[in-house]
């Protein structure tokens, strides 16, 4: 169930929200202050967010400043409801990223005509029509926002294998569910063991991105990998459980038999917090991806020293690391870098 976070002090937007869209599926909730709106919002991210511009500890125009300077939350469209009037007061209410202006007392049918409207506007151009998560330039923000701070930082770059012989085999449709399964256990993991800042996002197809921390990568991997094995039985023939593959065609229109599809992860990681392009993120994050696919378990690990070429190792426990890794440290042909960042 998707969450519409309602900001105020009264209560009566929320019981409006509360009996308006309940029945499609979202959630109301209030909170009381502007930290806790904030809060909330970097930890279970809202599809939309109604706000009083009154409210205890930091005001509504401290809460939209801090939501709009983090890419985890600068989406979500916000709705402010002030008592406030003037020119002034809506021009700096727009200026700093609100998505719709209403005048206290408003008109019900006005205010929910601009939910409505906000709503749809969000799902249709910034989050993925089938995953319901951020991608494209939102991703290119998230990775920006982690390069230019000063804390450590890493990108996990997950991809399923065998995933087209899969979609012909059992149509589009389940694809799909294949796809958004992958999306919500990456959703679920993050926030169960991730960091409240955490970006998930969808590339595109049956790829997704995470930009976390160097000290939560291992454990988000760990969950991922163990949960996608045991949720994906879910989407085969038992005769295909039985055998360990699924029988297709290959490009050349011969019958093969293709392995399960399995899940890797490429991990980019800068534990020295050091410059780094958005580029050069993206190019490591395409080799991890490709390592991890050609080790035997799904994963690699690559433990570089600054400026030191690296050795690969393939170990059971052992994870897909690229960390620390100077510029032209690596040289690869134009093929292997697919990471689809930009």
């Amino acid at each position: 169930m998707f969450s519409i976070l309602v900001v105020e002090g009264e209560g009566v937007i929320t019981q409006l929200v509360r009996e308006q869209f309940g029945g499609e599926g979202y959630q109301a909730v209030v909170v009381r202050n502007g930290e806790d709106a904030v809060q909330f919002a970097m930890r279970e991210m809202p599809g939309l967010i109604i706000l009083d511009v009154e409210l205890r500890g930091i005001d509504g125009y401290q809460v939209i400043q801090q939501l709009r300077d983090h890419p985890k939350c600068m989406h979500i469209p916000i709705i402010m409801v002030s008592a406030h009037s003037s020119l002034v007061d809506k021009v700096r209410a727009y200026e700093l990223g609100v998505d719709s202006y209403i005048t206290k007392p408003c008109c019900s049918d006005e205010l929910l005509a601009h939910i409505r409207r906000q709503l749809r506007r969000v799902q249709q151009t910034t989050l993925s029509p089938l995953t319901r998560l951020p991608g494209g330039l939102q991703l290119e923000r998230a990775i920006d926002y982690k390069l230019r701070g000063s804390d450590p930082w890493s990108v996990l770059y997950l991809d399923l294998d065998n995933f087209k012989a899969f979609n012909d085999a059992y149509g589009f449709v389940t694809g799909n569910d294949m796809i958004l399964l992958v999306g919500h256990i990456c959703q679920r993991v993050v926030y169960e063991y991730g960091n409240a800042d955490d970006f998930v996002g969808h590339v595109g197809g049956d790829d997704f991105v995470i930009v976390t921390t160097p000290d939560r990568e291992k454990i988000l991997c760990r969950h991922i990998l163990a949960r996608y094995k045991q949720e994906s039985m879910s989407f085969y023939h038992p005769e295909d459980i039985e055998r360990g593959s699924i029988n297709g065609v290959d490009r050349s229109g011969h019958p093969y038999q293709f392995p399960l599809v399995s899940l890797s992860i490429g991990v980019v990681s800068d534990q020295l917090r050091c410059s780094h392009s958005m580029n050069e993120v993206s190019t490591l994050t395409a080799e991890a991806k490709r390592l991890a696919k050609q080790s035997s378990n799904n994963v690699s690990r690559v433990s570089p020293q600054w400026g030191v070429p690296t050795q690969v190792s393939h170990t059971p426990a052992s994870f897909n690391l690229v960390g620390n890794v100077g510029r032209n440290l690596f040289h690869f042909s134009e093929e292997d870098v697919l990471a689809k960042f930009k």
